[in-house]
């Protein structure tokens, strides 16, 4: 097979986003994927993420408004809707609204914040037990429509994609790399990048990385989640609800509408790492407990009187998480890891493509999501 340019590893998210980025800029770039794109045993799968712009932290909120025109530039070049801007809504005592409003107000951000009684009149199907956050540009993204998209991006900018193409391991040969994948294929490029998701702790001892940069690596904790779809009551059908971030007692709980993995008839609900700890995505077992699903079960029945308190359909996600849950952009001798993780990377795709291409051609990423930074945990 001939040489490429630029081997980007992993079509998620994260990776498709990067290929289209490079492709983009004119370099000659070859995607591979171990299975297919949005591959539904990873992280990109699936109709319904959350797109939001509410963070404690300053430079995440800038990061969602640099990625608010990059979601505009993707839809117009796809052509089609990928990110429904149905609202979005932080409330309960955990999540004080109060002072991420305040961070809002100081990056420019649309929002208001409302009383419990307030929120209720205008959300009659959400049970709020405080002030409510309410940013009306946030809503809710199709993350395999989006990967798709993507792709396809990428590929009318003369990307090569490989499917059925999974990575065991990278030599270093001269100035460049050969990729040598489980079937005995190979692959010669100047420069790598590494978007696997939950297989990143398993190749990342696979990859020609100095000692230095490993040992600063983040340890990598790779979470099976649950999430439940819920049906609509009669009263509050699809297309009347804005996504919900709550954390009434030190823990999270998200719902978003289901979207085309609910058949457009439910809500999605999930608690955040909740899950199962496993070792990386090679352990997944796409399991459902029934402890998880009774937790959500008990939230839906209390918080979201809108829904019938009795999922209808459940599915397996995988979340990896750094230390601190920032992601990784970072690389060193002609190799960039990214990790787009955390369990909230999906709102900044189009951006993290931009932010990785601009490490894999000799820039750097913001200072937060560099190996050295992430290394001391939170």
């Amino acid at each position: 097979m001939s040489p490429t340019r630029y081997l980007v590893v992993g079509a998620g998210l994260a990776g498709s986003a990067t290929a289209w980025r490079l492709a983009e800029r004119g370099g000659e770039v070859t995607l591979v994927e171990r299975t297919e794109p949005a591959a539904p045993d990873g992280s990109s799968h699936g109709s319904a993420r959350i797109f939001r712009y509410a963070y404690a932290q300053r430079d995440y909120v800038d990061l969602a408004v640099r990625a608010d025109p990059a979601w505009r530039e993707l839809e117009r070049q796809h052509g089609a809707p990928l990110l429904q801007r149905v609202g979005a809504l932080d409330h309960g005592p955990g999540r004080h609204p109060r002072a991420l409003a305040a961070v809002l107000a100081a990056a420019g951000v649309e929002h208001e914040l409302l009383g419990a009684a307030a929120a209720r009149r205008r959300w009659p199907q959400i049970t709020f037990d405080g002030e409510v956050l309410h940013q009306p540009g946030g809503g809710v993204l199709d993350a395999q429509g989006t990967v798709r998209a993507m792709v396809a991006l990428a590929q009318r900018h003369g990307a090569r994609v490989l499917t059925g193409w999974e990575l065991a391991r990278l030599e270093r040969t001269g100035a460049g790399f050969t990729a040598h994948a489980r079937d005995g294929r190979r692959l010669d490029a100047a420069h790598v990048v590494v978007s696997a998701g939950g297989w990143l702790p398993d190749l990342l001892r696979e990859l020609p990385l100095p000692a230095g940069f490993l040992a600063a690596f983040p340890r990598l904790q790779v979470m099976q989640e649950n999430a439940f779809h819920f049906p609509y009551r009669r009263e509050h059908p699809h297309g009347t609800w804005p996504t919900t971030i709550h954390d009434p007692r030190g823990w999270d709980a998200y719902a978003l509408p289901g979207g085309r993995d609910a058949g457009w008839r439910g809500h999605k609900v999930a608690l955040y790492n909740a899950g199962q700890p496993i070792a990386s995505a090679a352990r997944r077992t796409g399991a459902l407990d029934p402890a998880n699903r009774e937790r959500v079960t008990a939230y839906v029945r209390e918080f979201l009187p809108g829904l019938v308190p009795e999922p209808y359909a459940g599915t397996a996600c995988l979340f990896t998480n750094t230390p601190t849950e920032d992601f990784v952009v970072d690389g060193a001798d002609g190799i960039t890891v990214l990790s787009a993780c955390s369990g909230h990377g999906a709102k900044f795709a189009p951006l993290l493509g931009e932010l990785a291409a601009d490490v894999a051609t000799g820039g750097t990423a913001p200072e937060r999501f560099r190996v050295g930074a992430l290394h001391a945990g939170p």
